[in-house]
């Protein structure tokens, strides 16, 4: 399990450019004028680890697989996109179908590449973009409160549950907040997600910035870190010309480059650790000789679900999962070590799977 990222943004602030260089692709048009992406073009991409690698090594695995994240470049949205402006409600279906949002903002300033509302102000556009998605969802949750009307004059519990909380996300809408400030109970959240509101989904500000400007970021990317503060959002500054650089050079020509720059690691790494801190994901590894293997699950997430993860029957047959800490793996120089010095646990159903177990489960088939 990866998570699937909505790249968005006004015309012209960088978006197929950062996907281009994410995904090592050319998929996504990048040209100087408006809508140059028409359909939403998908890439997956393997989610750096380091300590994969040293697990491998340890190991002796002969392949190494990477956990997987998805990101998904939707074409400009401008101001009426709610009302069908532009290329309207199809890319606000694009971004209902994903966990998160990528929100890019175009903080350099450059005579040559034109803005849709001709000036630099990334705050500003990310309200534009904030109040059309806004917009959208008011009018979703009129039709939906109108839909279900029988079934609540009927005493349909899932309905009177919809009602009241397409209710509570109408009153913040109407009050000019996203319905993600709604404070939701724990018996609610399920519901609540099936909402598919476009305002709860978590959103990244990506700022993209000048070459020159990518290690400390600018005035511009400076006003969208404390406007992300504010609203309980994360913010990267990010150089999409520099991302689509390091991605045609090769691993080595790629850490010099970014030394060069003052860059400790690329704008990829960044992009990705924020968005798993925005959905609270962790990663657990599956080691041994044929493969060494990232998977990526939700924290809290118990063995058995993250045994399914891997495989249905895993879950569904769960005994136990054999656990080694990342540490005390590194430390015993493997799976041997880690046994003859006690550090293998046998974990039941109950056990909360940590970021970075290296998890073996035992199960009926």
């Amino acid at each position: 399990m990866g998570f699937k990222t909505g790249i968005v943004g006004l015309p012209n602030v960088g978006k197929s450019t950062l996907f281009n260089a994410l995904t090592k692709t050319a998929a996504a048009q990048a040209a100087n004028f408006p809508f140059c992406t028409i359909e939403p073009n998908v890439g997956e991409v393997a989610v750096p680890d380091a300590r994969l690698d040293k697990l491998a090594a340890i190991a002796g695995s002969k392949q190494i697989i990477p956990a997987r994240m998805t990101f998904v470049d939707i074409a400009g949205l401008v101001k009426g996109a709610s009302k069908g402006e532009g290329l309207g409600n199809q890319f606000l279906a694009n971004i209902r179908e994903c966990d998160a949002i990528a929100h890019v903002l175009r903080c350099f300033e450059d005579g040559d590449v034109t803005h849709v509302e001709g000036r630099v102000d990334p705050v500003e556009d990310a309200q534009v973009i904030e109040t059309e998605l806004m917009l959208a969802d008011l009018e979703s949750i009129e039709k939906r409160l109108q839909n279900i009307v029988r079934k609540v004059r009927g005493g349909d519990k899932e309905a009177v549950q919809q009602e009241r909380l397409l209710k509570e996300a109408l009153a913040v809408l109407e009050d000019g907040k996203p319905a993600r400030t709604v404070e939701i109970a724990d018996d609610d959240q399920k519901a609540w997600d099936m909402l598919q509101l476009l305002t709860t989904k978590p959103i990244l500000y990506v700022c993209n910035v000048a070459e020159d400007e990518a290690a400390e970021g600018n005035a511009h990317s400076e006003a969208v870190r404390k406007m992300a503060e504010e609203q309980g959002a994360a913010s990267v500054v990010i150089s999409a010309k520099i991302e689509e650089e390091i991605s045609q050079l090769e691993a080595d020509e790629a850490d010099m480059f970014l030394e060069e720059l003052g860059l400790k690691e690329a704008g990829l790494d960044r992009m990705i650790r924020a968005g798993y801190e925005l959905l609270d994901l962790q990663t657990y590894f599956t080691v041994g000789p044929k493969e060494a293997r990232a998977w990526t699950i939700a924290k809290g997430t118990l063995a058995p679900q993250a045994a399914g993860v891997i495989h249905g029957d895993f879950e569904r047959g769960f005994i136990r999962a054999e656990t080694i800490g990342y540490d005390d793996y590194i430390a015993a120089n493997g799976e041997q070590g880690a046994k003859e010095t006690g550090k293998m646990r046998a974990e039941g159903k109950g056990y909360e799977v940590k970021d970075g177990d290296v998890l073996h489960f035992l199960f009926n088939s």
